[in-house]
């Protein structure tokens, strides 16, 4: 057993990206049939910056749709199942998972907390936890397995003991738009600490890959100015939102 460390790779994204986003845009805008512009835009006879320019005036005014043609695939590893039961929440993406039912978890790996880590007493108490549930999980994967519970059927009986902390692989595609969305909330000092920082390393992917539409992502305070959590929840990065002006008459 040992402590997971969190990995996050780009599997692969919409080839040509920034010339399907423009294309999409312009065929909202033009009276003409964008599938004849084609060719041009992957030929290169129509400039890049020029594309990159026209693609983030239009998403300044709002329009962001048209973003959605474009996908990014990662897989992720050295994350929790607590970090994933967040993470499917967020239903306009696709996911395959790591199972527990074909895998054995025997010796599984563990993410460890930083605010347990820096207790002593803490960590011992939690890595005790860790290492029993293991010796558990095994135990019992003999147990069923002398009473004729092979393979995946003894572990998906034994699985049950496995806790939250026990690490997960996961691939997950995103179309930007809900890539965008998902940065807004997860970026944000309010969420959780770990799917904070596999957010964090996406982002930083994304702004890599595709600059023009992720240039500005990240917490919704980055893009808006001000932090719309209020006063209760904000972390002090950005001031609280603006308060609607009342005018006498």
């Amino acid at each position: 057993m040992s402590q997971a460390r969190l990995n996050v790779r780009l599997l692969s994204m919409t080839p040509d990206a920034l010339s399907v986003i423009y294309a999409a845009f312009r065929q909202c805008y033009s009276p003409g049939y964008v599938g004849e512009l084609w060719p041009r835009l992957v030929g290169g006879e129509v400039d890049v910056a020029e594309q990159a320019r026209f693609v983030a005036d239009v998403m300044e005014s709002g329009h962001h749709s048209p973003v959605e043609h474009v996908s990014f695939t990662f897989a992720v590893e050295g994350v929790s199942r607590a970090l994933t039961h967040q993470l499917v929440r967020h239903r306009l993406a696709s996911y395959s998972q790591q199972s527990q039912r074909y895998v054995n978890e025997s010796g599984f790996e563990y993410v460890l907390p930083p605010q347990i880590a820096k207790i002593p007493e803490a960590r011992e108490l939690f890595e005790e936890f860790m290492a029993r549930t293991a010796q558990t999980y095994g135990r019992l994967r003999e147990l069923l397995q002398a009473h004729g519970r092979k393979g995946a059927k003894a572990n998906e009986d034994a699985r049950f003991v496995l806790p939250q902390a026990a690490e997960s692989k996961i691939v997950l595609t995103m179309n930007c738009r809900s890539l965008l969305h998902f940065f807004a909330l997860r970026c944000c000092e309010r969420a959780q600490w770990e799917i904070r920082a596999m957010a964090k390393k996406m982002l930083v992917i994304c702004q890599e890959q595709l600059p023009v539409v992720f240039q500005h992502a990240g917490a919704r305070c980055v893009g808006l100015g001000y932090c719309p959590e209020g006063e209760r929840f904000t972390c002090g990065r950005y001031p609280l939102q603006p308060k609607p002006s009342q005018s006498g008459g």
